[in-house]
């Protein structure tokens, strides 16, 4: 079912706060956006490093939020894998540590790791929306925003590119 105008426009909205609230924050990359044709995603990616990104993405006939992390690079999954092993928790407490730091007191939020196709590894969280008109909501984008930097903050140093020396 397509989305109508009023949806579109709310959606556009709050892409843009996002991007915006972020957009001189230079631990995060460019925005760039790949949304599916038939809008039942719409998505922004934040360049992360080669090879990764983290993700609010825009899920409008469930309706839902996503935030998170992919990575095209098999080392680096496997680098956030062992961190979450090393650290002696599950994903949802590995996450919910960077929640926390974000200062955001979501301690076991809920967290989905798979991979699509051979192409990408995701790490994500979704944020249930009672409506899909909520994305308004001061509540909701200021979580969005805490949540994508928690992500930033757990998830960062398995992503640290190592400068060259000359």
């Amino acid at each position: 079912m397509p989305l109508d105008e009023l949806s579109r426009e709310k959606i556009e909205d709050f892409r843009t706060y996002i991007e915006d609230s972020i957009a001189n924050d230079d631990r995060y990359g460019p925005a760039q956006r790949h949304d599916q044709e038939d809008e039942s995603t719409l998505t922004t990616r934040f360049e992360a490093g080669p090879s990764c990104w983290f993700e609010v993405a825009v899920r409008p006939m469930i309706p839902q939020i996503w935030i998170g992390f992919l990575t095209s690079d098999g080392w680096i999954n496997e680098e956030i894998e062992q961190a979450i092993e090393d650290s002696g928790g599950s994903m949802e407490k590995f996450v919910g540590l960077g929640f926390a730091e974000a200062g955001l007191d979501w301690a076991d939020p809920p967290v989905e790791h798979y991979r699509e196709g051979d192409e990408y590894s995701y790490f994500g969280t979704p944020l249930e929306l009672e409506e899909l008109p909520d994305v308004d909501l001061t509540e909701i984008r200021n979580k969005t925003l805490r949540m994508l930097e928690g992500y930033l903050i757990a998830f960062g140093p398995s992503i640290v590119v190592e400068e060259e020396e000359e």
